[in-house]
Formats: structure tokens, sequence, C-alpha cells
């Protein structure tokens, strides 16, 4: 009994010290009462827990050893920030105005640190050659010179070195992306094999440090336009896709495919997804969930209206039509401002033959959203969540307008690239 007793407390101080909580504070004037927390996996936001507040404070217990980023998002008035995990408690003063985050103050030293970092970063890069050009119209004995040339040898000395054994997760961050991404001469000498390397090599903190995309989108870069399938093939194999790690990587390669529309590609290592016998991870069985709900020929999931306008219609499948056009799109999409018009300028050609128009906007301010649809005549619906609606996932959304075309049993006939391939389709 005395053996268990202490094997007992042992674990319970072992789950103690892994255990962390997020607290999140803010203004009694903030009219939000649920908070979502994610981690992060890959370039994919994993949804942990879901609290209320209890005096406009939210408070998250996570369990397990955790360093990376992480998320919280207030669903009800759409506000949304990042920080990072040591594994220490985090803790998050909140300043807003109109039910909007204006300013964040982080009360823990980590992120303290982390945030002083970014700015001082984003200053070198963007601020630092602004200054250097002034400095050549200023001599430098005149008050205004030396105030720049004192700011410009503050922000040349800006320093990423971090104690390692102190924070983990910000040396891991600050070196990699320095290394691998950021602009100087060094990283862009990093050959292939150095980022084959250290994707194979590195520890979890790859898969929740934000890096992992635009290090894949470099990788691909380096090995050049016309070797991008021997540049995954390569990586690929190295990695073997039946480890995490390895499935991880493949199905964020998928998704940089779909983005920047190369559609063989995508296509390829879709079907080596697929057709993969191992145990699939839970990211690449979501890629692979999303591409399957809008293949051609699908049934096209459902969606529950939320607010919908020009429609009695409860759902998606409650519009009757012997044709519809989904497409989804934002008031603030340049490309949807050009587009949409002239689905309008069809619009009565298109009802006349009992096509009906389903807009799904990923819209994130009500007046802009509300502005727009009043142009539009056909059913119009939005989550006002932006890229956090649930409808991106379902519908592999990667750009905005995404059009599909469906048959009266809402079945995927065509998946358009722009407007003039809608309309030409039902000429």
């Amino acid at each position: 009994m005395k053996k268990i007793f202490l094997l007992s407390a042992a674990l319970s101080a072992f789950s103690l010290q892994a255990q962390f909580s997020v607290t999140i504070q803010a203004p009694a004037d903030f009219k939000e009462q649920d908070a979502i927390l994610y981690t992060l996996n890959g370039s994919k936001d994993i949804v942990f827990t879901k609290e209320q507040s209890k005096n406009n404070t939210w408070t998250f217990k996570y369990p397990k050893n955790y360093m990376g980023m992480m998320k919280i998002y207030f669903p009800n008035t759409n506000n949304t920030f990042n920080f990072i995990s040591e594994n220490k408690n985090v803790i998050v003063k909140l300043e807003t105005e109109n039910n909007k985050i204006k300013d964040i103050v982080y009360q823990d030293e980590a992120n303290n640190i982390m945030s002083k970092l970014q700015e001082g970063s984003q200053k070198k890069d963007l601020i630092l050659p602004a200054l250097s050009q002034i400095k050549e119209y200023y001599k430098d004995n005149t008050e205004f010179g030396k105030a720049l040339k004192d700011e410009i040898g503050r922000l040349s000395g800006t320093s990423n070195n971090v104690d390692q054994a102190q924070h983990p997760f910000i040396a891991y961050y600050n070196a990699n992306y320095s290394k691998f991404l950021g602009n100087n001469e060094a990283a862009k000498k990093i050959t292939q094999d150095e980022m084959i390397n250290f994707i194979d090599k590195s520890n979890d903190m790859l898969e929740t440090s934000s890096l992992l995309r635009p290090m894949l989108v470099a990788y691909l870069n380096t090995g050049g336009n016309t070797n991008v399938g021997a540049s995954v093939d390569k990586l690929l194999d190295r990695l073997k896709v039946e480890t995490p790690r390895g499935q991880t990587v493949l199905s964020e390669l998928i998704d940089i495919f779909d983005v920047y529309d190369m559609k063989d590609f995508k296509d390829k290592y879709l079907t080596q997804a697929k057709n993969l016998k191992c145990t699939i991870t839970d990211r690449l069985a979501s890629t692979i969930k999303s591409n399957l709900n809008v293949e051609l020929g699908a049934a096209f999931p459902n969606y529950k209206f939320q607010s919908a306008v020009n429609t009695t219609a409860k759902s998606l499948y409650d519009v009757k039509a012997d044709k519809k056009v989904v497409v989804f799109w934002s008031s603030t999409c340049s490309h949807c401002e050009s587009e949409l018009p002239k689905l309008l300028e069809k619009y009565n050609d298109l009802k006349a033959k009992n096509i009906q128009i389903i807009g799904l906007s990923l819209d994130v301010d009500k007046d802009s959203y509300s502005k727009k649809i009043a142009a539009f005549p056909w059913v119009n619906d939005s989550e006002l969540r932006g890229w956090n609606s649930s409808y991106v996932d379902t519908y592999n959304v990667h750009a905005t307008p995404t059009y599909f075309i469906l048959d009266a049993n809402n079945k995927i006939i065509s998946k358009p690239e722009h407007v003039g391939d809608v309309l030409d389709y039902f000429k």
C-alpha cells in the first residue's frame, strides 16, 4: 500500500507540474460570455475547450505540457488574439472599446518578451531601411541627425537572443524564423537538404510554432517551379508519410497546392493520402474529409442558415431549384467586388430557368455585409465570423470568391474558377 501511495503521489505531482492556466480579463463593458481556446497543429487551429465568463474573466486549465502558439476567439463579438504558451501560466488583460479589442496587455513574462521581440523585429524590417535613407540628408552633428543615428543604432542592435533554458519556445521560434524565413543573406542561402533535415529532426514545437507552412512554401520555392513534384517526393520520402510528422506535412502541402491553384499536384498528393493503409492522424483525416465533401459528384453537405435573407428556407437543402450556385464571398474581397455584379446582371435570366444563387459570406462587420447584400436579391447568409466560419472547413474554402454549382439533388456538378465560368456553364 505504501508503494502505491508513493506512486500515486508522484503521478499527482507530475500532473500538477504539467498543468497551467490561461486567464483572460476584460473590462466590465465588454459584452461577451463565451471564449474558445485553440491550440495549433501546423497551420490549423484546434479547438481545446470553451469557457464562460465569470465577472468578465475567463480561466482555462490546460492539463498537459504545451509549448507553442495559442488563440482565444470570442464568437459573439468576433474578437480574436494570439499568444504563446511555454507550459506556464498565461495572464492577459484586454483593453476594449465598443466591444472590440483595442489593446492586449500581457502580464506573464513569456508573452511580454515575445511581444517586444516581434515589435522590435517589425521595426527593424520596416523602419530601419527608411531611417537609413533619411539619414543621408542630415548631418550627424545636428540634433535631428544625432537622434536618427541613435535610433538606427538601437534598431540595428535589436537582439533576438533569448535564454533557451528560461524560454525554450521563444528561443526556438526566433532562431528558426531568422535562420529559414528571415530577410537576410544567410536565410536566402539555405538549401533544400538543410530544410529537410530541420523538418525531419525538429521537436514537436515545429507543429505548434506556426513556422511549418511558411517553411514548406520556402522549401518549394528553393526547389524551383519546375521541380515541385521532385521536391515534395524527396521531402516525403525522408519524413515517411506513415509518421505523424509526415502526415501533417502531407496535409499542409495539399492545402498549399489548393491555395495556389496547383490542381495536378493537389490531386496527386490527395490521392496518395486517401490510399494510405496506416493509421491516419486527425490532421490529415480532416484534410481528406473536407476535400471529399466538395468533389465532383459528391452530395454538397447541408448547411443550416443562421439569419438568411430573401428566403424562408431554413437550410441550403430547403432551397428548391433545378440548379443552385453557391458562392462563398466577402464584402472586403476585391475579386468579389468585380465578379458578383456580373452575376447580378444575369440574375433574372438565371432565376427564370429556376436557377437559384446562395451567397455565404465570410464577413465580420455586420454593417458592411448588410450594405452589400442590399443589392443582391438572391439568398444571402453569414455567420459574421470571417475565416472562423463553420463552413470554411466543411466546404474546403481557401479563397473568395469560391463557386459551386449543384443539381436539384444538391450534388456538385461543377466547380467554376471564376464568374465567367459560372455564366458559361448555363449557356
